[in-house]
């Protein structure tokens, strides 16, 4: 007898096979049919959100982690309005993206083709159930998926919505599904569904991640966990590494893309990082630094190691000063996590040896790391943020969603 997971799993390969045979407008058309749903169902799923916000709260969960549960008739509108931009965007399956004729005449082409079934593992952030349903949709993919407890009202009421959505636009319903079992051993199981689901994603903090690594016998896209650094060169702007730093830090401190630790030119300590520090300070932010912060202001926390490589999601920063450009690179790479990082500088050479010398999927000069983001780089809304190397980095949009196969066209030939 089949387990709870194997039959979710039966369920989303039969889907992803009927998938295959959906044109463009289907896709489109039931995208719309789920985006409207959506609207015409705020006050049900704001009703199911604020059982989830409530016991949060009961439990003492912090403010930033609240907010990334919390949503709102804005946040929903929001959620409807991504999946009208993937309606928007061109769709890559079948997409021929190369092809060749050989001495023997045969023409070999690769083709953009579904993964197949996309399981995703993620934590409290209820919207990523809609923006992971469009993007593995509209690239002919079934998707399992499975949110923490913490937001299991939420996730439920928005499946059934998207559900409904689905089948108006006479689309098997399951071409989305909730694993609503949130115990550990059925997470587990799902990581082990190697028969039936094609790729694993989670999306969530470093334990999350690390346990899917861990445990996974199905091929992983690692996200999400992001110590994003903001360093201020020799050669900074004031005005600019305030307004960068602030909004890098202070706009939603609960997300992947929120600089975490500020690294400094000890050129600068006494004439940018005071006024920074104020600022950071008026925002109600906890800093941790070295003996150089703390020399800087009192109130500077001392920090210890962990700090360096803490992502905090939290209203605290580390501050560390640096030497020179090549330390703070160092520093950087031996702390970051592969997720943004950020050069404040007037300085060209030092712009592009940041550039080239940061490991990291976003390297920005004179911007905030919170760009990072499918929606603000043009794909869309995102599956997620790849930190690994390998088939998918950054901002994960549609294509990352699809893999490639050959095709091969001939006219008789024989070997």
């Amino acid at each position: 007898m089949a387990t709870y997971m194997e039959t979710l799993g039966m369920k989303a390969k039969q889907a992803s096979i009927k998938a295959k045979r959906l044109s463009i407008q289907d896709k489109n058309n039931a995208l719309e049919l789920v985006a409207q749903a959506l609207i015409d169902h705020i006050p049900d799923i704001l009703v199911e959100n604020q059982k989830d916000v409530e016991k949060a709260r009961e439990r003492g969960v912090s403010l930033p982690l609240i907010d990334r549960l919390e949503l709102n008739e804005e946040r929903i509108h929001g959620m409807a309005d991504g999946l009208r931009q993937i309606i928007g965007l061109d769709d890559p399956i079948g997409e021929v993206i190369s092809m060749k004729t050989r001495p023997n005449g045969l023409r070999i082409g690769k083709q953009r083709v579904s993964l197949g079934v996309v399981g995703i593992i993620y934590e409290s952030r209820p919207n990523v159930t809609a923006d992971a349903f469009g993007l593995c949709f509209k690239t002919s993919n079934a998707v399992i998926l499975r949110g923490g407890s913490d937001a299991i009202h939420s996730n439920q009421k928005i499946v059934s919505v998207i559900r409904e959505g689905l089948s108006k636009g006479g689309v098997c319903e399951d071409m989305i599904q909730l694993v609503e079992d949130t115990s550990r051993e059925v997470a587990t199981e799902m990581m082990q569904l190697r028969d039936y689901i094609d790729v694993l994603i989670p999306r969530g903090g470093q334990a999350l991640i690390d346990n899917v690594v861990k445990n996974s016998t199905i091929p992983a896209i690692e996200t999400g966990t992001g110590n994003c650094h903001v360093y201020i060169d020799s050669e900074a702007d004031l005005d600019m590494a305030l307004k960068i730093i602030v909004n890098a830090k202070t706009t939603r401190m609960g997300v992947c893309n929120s600089c975490e630790s500020l690294v400094v030119h000890r050129s600068v300590m006494y004439t940018i990082l005071p006024f920074v520090l104020e600022a950071l300070l008026e925002h109600k932010i906890e800093i941790r630094g070295d003996e150089d912060v703390q020399e800087v202001c009192t109130l500077v926390k001392e920090a210890t190691e962990a700090d360096w490589g803490t992502e905090y999601l939290d209203a605290i920063i580390s501050v560390k000063v640096v030497d020179s450009i090549e330390q703070a690179i160092t520093h950087i790479n031996q702390y970051n996590t592969g997720h943004s990082d950020a050069i404040i500088t007037e300085n060209y050479a030092n712009a592009m040896m940041f550039l080239d010398e940061v490991d990291a999927a976003a390297v920005y000069v004179n911007a905030s790391t919170r760009f990072t983001d499918g929606e603000v780089f043009g794909l869309g809304a995102e599956i997620g943020i790849s930190t690994q190397k390998l088939h998918a980095r950054g901002p994960m949009g549609l294509e990352a969603l699809t893999t490639t196969k050959f095709i091969i066209f001939g006219d008789g030939q024989i070997r």
